[in-house]
């Protein structure tokens, strides 16, 4: 819509640098949408910003630029307010043209081309699989997933990765607790209660179940001299201890066994899990792999030749605080051993080889302090850091009526995102994930989620789809013709469906405008609006009218609405049926 105005501006502005009015003509004209209906469609400001330039009162420029303006089959008049505002009311004709091109472009409506093809890397979820995926983690995927479509329907080339955390001291920790109910399963039992800092959760003994029925007792040997885990009143210490033994014990060979058993199990579980809530990924990259490759040792050797690391209390330390980081951070401890930021190191460099032009992290808000410290390795490491943007993800808090319900990962104490689905579905989950900006805390309401009524948004607007598909079914049924193709619109001249045509106008605008902010959210709270208007006109309004080319344009008008609402909830991975 706002082409029908920017090109007869842009003819004026141009006419008026002609005549020495105007020096410098802007390449792009940016409106607003006035709140008030008296104050038009559309408001232009660009008397405003070239009257300095030219010497003269905003007002007289405005005056200038409006008896310039030649005519337009959109405008139907242009009024001049405050300090110079340009004040755009448009013909009904440019409301009915919208209607037509939703139907002409179907689910291509809305689409963009802000990124012209560029290649973005988007990496999201990334749970360590160290236990199923709980409610906390499905925000995160939804959001992701939904981001995702949204930039590729705007142009963008997106790239989903997970990256799987498979190396480090919690995937020990699992091991050694599969290890701890293995024995349990095998008949043996433990000399000590099972350790408070390992994983205790339910699926810990189904992983040992399924690894004592591959290996039957082969493992158990393991059990002999283990540490006296009741004599270490320090949980990690214990749990470390216990580590070390089944290390030194079983053997690389045996080890590994164990360690793949729990990794492999429940990565497969999270992989099923998110394809079945419609999250899908290029690639899952394994930190394993960067360790096998040697690219961490390669960054930090990089980073040593650039001068960025010094030893201290036998450790290896980043000086990232050269690059505004608040401290120094260990890439290497005193035993050797790599540390986690380590990994990121070699990650994020290995990701900024590989040719896209944007790396787009999603993190959970309490991994914020993270960010400066990545960032300075990459610059430290010669790549480009502000290619680096982090989306933090506050955390999705799950409410029973007025109990909250707890997640802790290593108790076992928590609700699973695939349990979330099976109680709310698919549809309110996803759509319910991306209600509120990813960065503010959520509580996801299962009562609401659940309700068949106006109050459950997505209800709401799944509603609206589907009643204009009855619209169709009940014109069948009475013997009534449907229209073939977009009719004459021009009987359409009542103010609620001129309303509810500018608000198609407005899913392009909105599309762009959540592609540039990432907030997936935007499109949440406009199919609310659009569905909202729609209920209303449909209530007020007899659609199945007996005049053919009412009927027709009525139609027409809620089909549009009916694909555009499709498309929108496309792009939050939300279904949109046909009856309900």
């Amino acid at each position: 819509m706002k082409n029908f105005v920017a090109e007869p501006l842009l003819l004026a502005l141009q006419a008026l640098q002609q005549q020495g009015l105007l020096q410098d003509v802007p390449t792009q004209l940016d409106f607003d949408r006035p709140r008030q209906a008296e104050h038009g469609h559309l408001a232009s400001n660009v008397a405003l910003l070239l009257a300095k330039g030219v010497g003269k009162k905003p007002r007289d420029l405005a005056t200038s630029i409006l008896g310039a303006l030649p005519e337009s089959p959109w405008i139907e008049r242009v009024e001049i307010a405050g300090p110079g505002f340009l004040n755009f009311f448009l013909r009904p004709a440019a409301f009915h043209a919208v209607i037509a091109e939703v139907l002409e472009q179907g689910r291509d409506f809305g689409r963009q081309n802000l990124g012209s093809g560029q290649r973005l890397h988007l990496e999201f979820v990334s749970a360590n699989p160290t236990g199923p995926l709980h409610v906390g983690h499905g925000r995160g995927a939804a959001y992701g997933a939904s981001l995702a479509e949204i930039l590729r329907f705007c142009g963008y080339d997106v790239f989903c990765e997970y990256y799987v955390n498979d190396a480090g001291r919690q995937m020990d920790i699992l091991a050694a607790s599969v290890y701890l109910r293995y024995l349990e399963a095998a008949g043996h039992g433990l000399p000590w209660d099972f350790p408070q800092s390992a994983y205790r959760g339910d699926y810990v003994r189904e992983i040992a179940a399924h690894l004592l029925a591959r290996e039957g007792g082969a493992l158990a040997f393991a059990s002999k001299n283990m540490p006296d885990l009741s004599a270490i009143t320090d949980g990690d210490a214990a749990i470390d201890q216990l580590i070390a033994h089944l290390k030194d014990v079983l053997g690389a060979a045996a080890y590994g066994r164990l360690h793949a058993a729990g990794l492999q199990e429940i990565l497969a579980d999270i992989r099923d899990d998110l394809a079945e809530f419609g999250v899908v990924y290029q690639n899952w990259y394994s930190e394993r792999s960067l360790m096998e490759q040697g690219a961490v040792e390669r960054a930090i050797a990089r980073l040593e030749e650039g001068g960025h690391c010094y030893r201290a209390e036998g450790a290896l330390w980043f000086r990232s605080t050269d690059f505004g980081d608040d401290k120094d951070r260990v890439l290497q401890r005193e035993n050797g051993a790599y540390t986690y930021f380590a990994s990121d190191v070699a990650y994020h460099f290995e990701k900024g080889t590989r040719g896209f032009s944007q790396l787009i992290d999603m993190w959970g808000a309490d991994h914020h302090g993270y960010i400066p410290r990545v960032r300075a390795s990459l610059q430290a490491l010669g790549a480009d850091a502000n290619a680096l943007e982090v989306l933090l993800v506050q955390f999705a808090i799950l409410y029973r009526g007025t109990e909250k319900v707890s997640m802790s990962t290593r108790a076992g104490e928590f609700v699973t995102l695939r349990q979330l689905r099976e109680e709310v579905g698919n549809d309110a989950a996803r759509f319910f994930y991306v209600l509120r900006r990813a960065d503010q805390h959520l509580d996801f309401d299962l009562e609401l989620a659940t309700k068949h009524s106006e109050e459950n948004p997505v209800f709401y607007i799944q509603y609206a789809h589907a009643r204009v598909h009855s619209l169709r079914r009940q014109a069948l049924e009475r013997g009534l013709s449907l229209p073939t193709q977009c009719p004459d619109l021009a009987c359409l001249a009542d103010p609620r469906e001129l309303e509810l045509a500018d608000r198609l106008w407005r899913f392009p605008e909105q599309v762009a405008a959540a592609a540039r902010a990432r907030e997936p959210h935007q499109i949440a709270f406009y199919l609310k609006e659009l569905a909202a208007s729609f209920h209303t006109y449909y209530n007020a309004t007899r659609v199945l009218v007996e005049e053919d080319a009412l009927r027709f344009a009525r139609l027409s008008l809620a089909d549009a609405v009916a694909q555009t609402l499709a498309n929108g909830l496309a792009l939050l991975g939300v279904s949109a049926p046909e009856k309900m």
